[in-house]
């Protein structure tokens, strides 16, 4: 029997997702659809589009674009932290809707070329954006940098002191730490005051390093680390603490991206269609390797993670009172899913799922 068989049948909120791409185009077209079907109503969507999103004006057509596919989603959106914003453009954009502003490294991850690689010069801007409260979204890594011994694994935990800096410096500036991936992420949220938390994916509440090291749709950045960060996440999304909360990085790809043998492989994994229930499933794995017990995992920490603690943080209230019913029964995750000229493999494609299903 499954360590979490009360949650057979449970009905709870629709989720909400804080941190999602939806891309533009045809894959756009194929991956947008399917955001219901994972049991969420309310998506944060980045803005690294080509080219990123760094207009008010374009985030609000890029809203219409997502709108026209799926009607019955909550969109907050956010622009990309690019030279050409200024505090001027932080109020205008906070006027007319807009959340938040978020921060890539220059090159770290996908369509990041455009990124930051200084934050002095963007203290202005975020001296506005903490007088107006937007929100600023960080991806919590350094480039890499041989000559300062940084890589892909070290780059979140070198990436702290600037998060701990910021705070410090504008404290009253609402920040997210992104895809939180190491304990010593856990820990720098943790120390920082309340307006400082993080997000959570459904993917590394299950990967290590050993599982991306040959699989190419479990590789994203920031990548998976050791088994004990990966328990320090479970332990962190099951705190009860309202410090950290789901944001699914769901990030398609087409396949030939992720493993067509030329260049580079492409950063992301894609779990919109299962988000709920992949979550469930790592609470029921995590229960299974003797990391948490049964009782931790109660229903109103489910409603937090899930959509609560975000809604609180964001300051949003969702009017649909839209409900979910999750079941364990026998259905197995999708090999891909296709759209026009594109195909994606989403994440534990063939294995088995929990199910989620609208009221």
């Amino acid at each position: 029997m499954s360590p979490l068989a009360k949650f057979d049948g449970l009905e709870l909120p629709a989720a909400a997702d804080f941190h999602v791409h939806l891309r533009d185009g045809a894959m756009m077209e194929t991956v947008v659809p399917l955001v219901r079907a994972g049991g969420v109503n309310t998506v944060y969507v980045m803005p690294n589009l080509v080219p990123p999103l760094t207009l008010a004006s374009d985030a609000m057509a890029y809203k219409n674009r997502i709108q026209q596919l799926e009607p019955n989603l909550n969109i907050l959106l956010t622009l990309y932290l690019h030279e050409s914003i200024t505090p001027a453009i932080v109020r205008g954009a906070k006027a007319q809707g807009i959340v938040g502003i978020k921060v890539y490294p220059a090159g770290v991850t996908t369509n990041s070329k455009s990124g930051v690689s200084s934050y002095e010069p963007f203290y202005p801007v975020f001296r506005a954006m903490e007088q107006c409260g937007m929100v600023l979204n960080l991806h919590g890594e350094c480039p890499s940098d041989h000559a300062k011994n940084i890589t892909i694994l070290n780059a979140e935990s070198k990436f702290l002191e600037t998060l701990e800096g910021l705070h410090s410096m504008f404290p009253k500036l609402r920040i997210v730490l992104e895809h939180c991936t190491t304990r010593d992420a856990i820990e720098a949220v943790n120390k920082c005051g309340p307006n400082v938390v993080g997000t959570i994916t459904a993917h590394h509440l299950y990967l290590t390093i050993d599982d991306w090291a040959d699989d190419p749709f479990c590789y994203c950045k920031p990548v998976a680390k050791w088994p004990t960060d990966r328990e320090a996440l479970i332990k962190a999304a099951i705190g009860g603490t309202g410090k950290f909360f789901l944001g699914s990085d769901s990030a398609p790809h087409d396949i030939g991206a992720k493993k067509g043998g030329r260049g580079k492989t492409a950063a992301g994994v894609f779990t919109q269609p299962y988000l709920l229930p992949l979550v469930i499933g790592a609470f029921e794995q995590a229960i299974e390797r003797n990391v948490i017990t049964e009782e931790e995992v109660t229903v109103d920490i489910l409603k937090g993670f899930l959509g609560g603690y975000g809604k609180a943080f964001y300051e949003i209230t969702d009017t649909t009172n839209e409900t979910v019913v999750l079941s364990k029964g026998s259905e197995v995750i999708q090999e891909s899913f296709t759209g026009q000229g594109v195909e994606v493999v989403p994440f534990r494609r063939g294995q088995s799922t929990w199910s989620v299903k609208w009221k």
